[in-house]
């Protein structure tokens, strides 16, 4: 039997991480408590390398029993995109027994205060991190992401995300003081004098919808964001990526019950093939919270019918990269053929459009046509991707057959500058590994908008010849107004051009990346200093992490007496 948890043993352990997360996100400079390299565990407490491969393993053939109440079967059945059974089973929840359960809990963590409620959700996270390595495992085989990519995104880049959340509802929550007196002078008569006190409040339970490709590093600001505000949190993942979720909820209610709470603040609603449980969840009474990321389609459904609820969404989006002139032509090519190439392009944050003048662009090693441009690119990827063993640690592999549908139909959609080819996986020879198509369109040309102008999940990108940077700066606008963009870029050494990209990309609320040549990536972003998404534009309503994020998951109710 573990040990309790005092709220002073979990004060004095995180109350100075927490400072630190506090401080980082007022100056949004570097900081992360979570360590991206894999040579870091394996001491205090934390598995190693091969400690975290055993533990995944040894999950095969098991049923991972939560102790939720409403149990009424069990389900699994979830395949790696790598071609092996994972063999796990979970809870089935029958939803009238469990959620009646969730709220039974909420006044304790309400009346438990925010500081408080912040140290627990920072011993879940640290509980988290101690297994990171076990984490990488069920992450890679779920989302098909490479093992080193599985372990820092879904390890330590998501953790910081979570504690990102934590720092933010934190903040939120204390701007408003616990007490106040209050005296209102009324000349010769007494004052007036009340005590005010003022409460943060849930909203009630939230519901994270989880998502195939990155299922903790986009699930963790949700549910963290929640949890830290004082509401209870159902995690409903993607059935083809329980396993991550199911591990997350599993060391959240141990967690919880160390600390004197109710385990049933956090549960995992598993489903049954086909079953589509997020729509009759999204409009039950009792969801005021939900967190989703996934197709537009959906989203939308979310916005529009679960009314009851605040809705956070991540949807769909086309991104955009200008390429108008360069003083490190060698240095951009490199830079935007591995963001072409990261995980198959299954990011939402993957360039997809790449805006070229058909007169060509001017460099550092001269002017370059487009064809050269494009051709050039090709051979980067070609370069970066010809060894197999380097392209599957970058590549992965294909998360879902849609996808490996999408990458067969592009090549028709124009001429072809770089044909995408499979790449054996020594390791797992039944893994759908795919090098990234690039297909050339012309953006004067209506027959090759509606390409271009839909998004192409995938490691599917477009050369779209435009007429000028006048043009490229009008496609972008329209592009991120109708369609939305998780991220935009651009190269420019022509100061009128940067100011045109960023005035359309604060006009839009898009953001943006300028003259990318290093190893920072425009598919990639850093908690506690960039802002995944923005909240104002098609692509997604909500920003991870901001205030806005966090701030309507709770209100202050005030309770005022005479004095």
């Amino acid at each position: 039997m573990a040990a309790e948890l005092t709220a002073h043993q979990l004060i004095a352990q995180h109350r100075p991480t927490l400072d630190l997360a506090l401080e980082t996100i007022r100056t949004r400079a570097y900081w992360s408590p979570h360590p991206e390299h894999p040579k870091a565990y394996g001491e205090n407490g934390s598995l190693d390398t091969a400690a975290g491969k055993a533990a995944f393993d040894a999950l095969s053939g098991t049923r991972l029993d939560l102790g939720q109440p409403g149990t009424d079967g069990w389900v699994g059945g979830e395949v790696s995109p790598y071609g092996i059974e994972l063999g796990v089973e979970y809870p089935h929840a029958d939803l009238d027994v469990l959620l009646p359960a969730m709220q039974a809990g909420q006044k304790a963590w309400r009346d438990a205060g925010a500081e408080l409620r912040a140290m627990v959700c920072l011993e879940i996270l640290k509980r988290i991190a101690d297994r990171t390595m076990e984490f990488a495992h069920a992450v890679m085989h779920t989302s098909g992401q490479a093992f080193m990519m599985a372990f820092q995104a879904g390890g330590p880049h998501a953790q910081d995300r979570g504690m990102e959340a934590v720092a933010y509802a934190y903040v939120e929550q204390s701007r408003t003081p616990e007490t106040a007196e209050w005296t209102k002078p009324q000349g010769k008569r007494d004052p007036l004098a009340l005590t005010k006190r003022f409460t943060p409040v849930p909203r009630g339970i939230g519901l994270v919808v989880g998502c195939n490709t990155f299922p903790t590093w986009n699930g963790y600001p949700g549910l963290f964001a929640s949890l830290a505000t004082g509401n209870a949190v159902l995690v409903k993942p993607h059935p083809r990526a329980v396993l991550p979720l199911a591990l997350t909820v599993q060391v959240a209610r141990d967690v919880l019950t160390e600390a004197g709470f109710d385990p049933n603040l956090v549960a995992l609603a598993a489903e049954r093939p086909g079953e589509g449980i997020a729509k009759t969840l999204a409009t039950r009474p009792e969801i005021r919270i939900i967190d989703y990321t996934g197709s537009t389609a959906f989203g939308d459904w979310l916005e529009a019918n679960a009314r009851q609820a605040q809705v956070y969404t991540e949807k769909a989006g086309v991104n955009t990269v200008i390429v108008e002139s360069t003083d490190d032509y060698k240095g951009m090519l490199a830079n935007l053929a591995f963001s072409l190439s990261l995980y198959s392009g299954q990011m939402c944050t993957t360039p997809q459009n790449l805006l070229i003048p058909r007169d060509g662009i001017r460099t550092d090693q001269g002017d370059k046509t487009y064809d050269e441009v494009t051709a050039d690119l090709a051979r980067a990827v070609d370069g970066l991707l010809g060894d197999d063993a380097r392209a599957n640690a970058l590549l992965g592999a294909i998360v879902n057959p849609d996808v490996k549908a999408r990458l067969e139909a592009a090549a028709g959609l124009g001429e072809v500058a770089l044909a995408s080819r499979e790449v054996a996986n020594p390791e797992f020879p039944d893994a759908v590994v795919r090098t990234p198509v690039i297909v050339k369109l012309d953006g004067a040309k209506p027959e090759d908008e509606a390409a271009y102008t839909s998004e192409c999940f995938g490691p599917v990108s477009f050369a779209v010849a435009v007429d000028s940077a006048d043009h490229a700066v009008e496609l972008l606008r329209r592009s991120v107004r109708e369609k939305g963009a998780m991220t935009v870029g651009a190269y420019t050494t022509d100061p009128e051009v940067e100011e045109a990209v960023q005035e359309v990309c604060l006009d839009e609320a898009a953001q943006l990346s300028l003259n990318l040549t290093g190893g920072v990536y425009v598919n990639q972003t850093a908690a506690f200093s960039d802002f995944h998404g923005s909240g104002g534009n098609p692509a997604a309503n909500a920003a991870l992490c901001d205030g806005a994020f966090v701030a309507n998951r709770f209100r202050v109710v005030e309770v005022r007496r005479p004095a």
